[in-house]
């Protein structure tokens, strides 16, 4: 499928999406994909998200829980939470730099 214009591609990692996720509480892949969808209007298919739940368990940004029958809720480990501020923080320079210099680009316009 062609892109539309404006849509320069996947602006944020599925990893950083998942992790903001869980910052909000555990949640099973189900949860996390419609609480993704909510906060970001990204849809995270199956194969990204169980490969990025599989990342991050690798890495001990997050843990697995007791399976809920057939559900298996995740949660952020205190590893994870350092890791998504870092990120998170990193993102929001990059987000108010832009805006900066869309203004002044605005105002020299």
């Amino acid at each position: 499928m062609p892109r539309q214009r404006g849509d320069v591609g996947r602006w944020s990692d599925p990893g950083v999406l998942v992790l903001s996720s869980l910052a909000g509480g555990e949640k099973h892949g189900y949860a996390i994909v419609q609480d993704v969808q909510r906060i970001a209007g990204v849809h995270l298919g199956p194969g990204t998200l169980y490969g990025a739940l599989a990342r991050l368990e690798e890495q001990r940004l997050i843990e697995a829980l007791p399976a809920l029958g057939r559900r298996r809720p995740y949660r952020l480990t205190g590893a994870g939470a350092r890791v998504l501020d870092e990120q998170l923080r990193t993102i929001s320079a990059v987000a108010e730099t832009g805006l900066k210099r869309l203004r002044v680009q605005g105002a020299n316009a």
